[in-house]
């Protein structure tokens, strides 16, 4: 199989990275990897909402930026801070373009929530499964381009690099390219071989390495692994974010109950 843009995971960055190219260039094919249900992600586990300079009354962009930095204790890049928090009410609207629904109040307005961490009220929120229904207005629209095609059950296994040409890739070696990668059928049980000219990696998070997590089950680290494996470059692995308000369960493994802020 060839495809010109290759997505590995079908959260809301893969999502949203697939939406993006397929608009720019509706010449080109997108395939979207996904290793169980195209809805199994991180992403439909958010519940509190997405953080945004919504109200410009109250909130502006350099108290959200200062209220970033405070709370990354001194570690974040701050060009990437400042980007992230200006780009994203334009990003939150795009969200609501594709039908993606928040809370408002009686008036009308968007009820805005405020979260810890956060000096004013900015948090755009639905009921307490946000990720939820974003996740389901960015599939929706997926599914209505016809230039994307998601193949869900599919397990991606490695990165194809200069290696699987017979060349000796080693960490230092410079310049190393992917080519696409080798995946799993989970319901064929054979190993495909999916060639691309981009290839995008947006495969969440390891939460599942510990005991207990809020993680569900998917959250296995496998985009890492296969950057890893591949003598990619990995970095900022000690960032683990520990949820304060998950409950408790003495004796349970996997994932336990998250509790909305």
């Amino acid at each position: 199989m060839e495809t010109d843009f290759l997505v590995i995971g079908s959260g809301i960055a893969g999502l949203s990275f697939a939406l993006k190219v397929s608009e720019a260039l509706p010449g080109r094919t997108v395939t979207i990897l996904t290793k169980t249900i195209s809805d199994e992600t991180n992403t439909k586990y958010a519940q509190g909402g997405v953080a945004a300079v919504w109200d410009e009354e109250s909130d502006d962009f350099d108290k959200h930026i200062e209220d970033t930095l405070v709370a990354g204790d001194g570690l974040c890049r701050r060009e990437t801070v400042e980007a992230v928090v200006r780009e994203g009410p334009e990003r939150v609207r795009e969200l609501i373009a594709l039908g993606a629904q928040f809370d408002r109040n009686a008036d009308g307005d968007y009820s805005l929530g405020r979260e810890g961490g956060h000096s004013e009220s900015r948090i755009l929120h639905y009921k307490d499964v946000t990720g939820r229904e974003m996740e389901r207005a960015l599939l929706k629209a997926v599914h209505a381009r016809p230039n994307i095609r998601v193949l869900s059950h599919c397990f991606v296994v490695d990165l194809i690099t200069q290696h699987h040409l017979g060349y000796l890739v080693m960490k230092s070696t410079p310049g190393i390219e992917c080519y696409g990668v080798y995946a799993l059928d989970l319901e064929t049980h054979r190993i495909e071989r999916i060639l691309a000219g981009v290839t995008l990696l947006a495969t969440g998070g390891n939460g599942c390495i510990y005991r207990t997590t809020t993680n569900p089950s998917i959250a296995t680290g496998d985009g890492v692994a296969m950057v890893y494996r591949a003598k990619g470059r990995v970095e900022n692995m000690e960032f683990i974010q520990f949820h304060p308000t998950a409950l408790y369960e003495p004796g349970l493994r996997g994932q336990s109950f998250l509790v909305t802020e």
